[in-house]
């Protein structure tokens, strides 16, 4: 069985893409994951969550940040 952190960490490649594309691409790479989407903006809690990833979107849910585990 793969370990959730096997693979890939961060996706640079998704910033400047529309959130849901973005959320389905990272999904489809690891299912095991759970990506969340955050405003830019909001606050953040600073725990590490080894299977989800955070999804900084501006008003248009564009990815404005690398997504990565955590």
């Amino acid at each position: 069985m793969q370990r959730i952190t096997d693979g890939k960490t961060s996706w640079p490649e998704l910033v400047g893409v529309d959130a849901f594309l973005a959320k389905s691409t990272i999904e489809k790479e690891n299912s095991d994951l759970y990506v969340v989407f955050l405003f830019q903006g909001c606050p953040e809690t600073r725990e590490y969550i080894f299977d989800r990833v955070r999804l900084i979107v501006d008003c248009s849910n564009v990815v404005i940040r690398t997504p990565s585990i955590g």
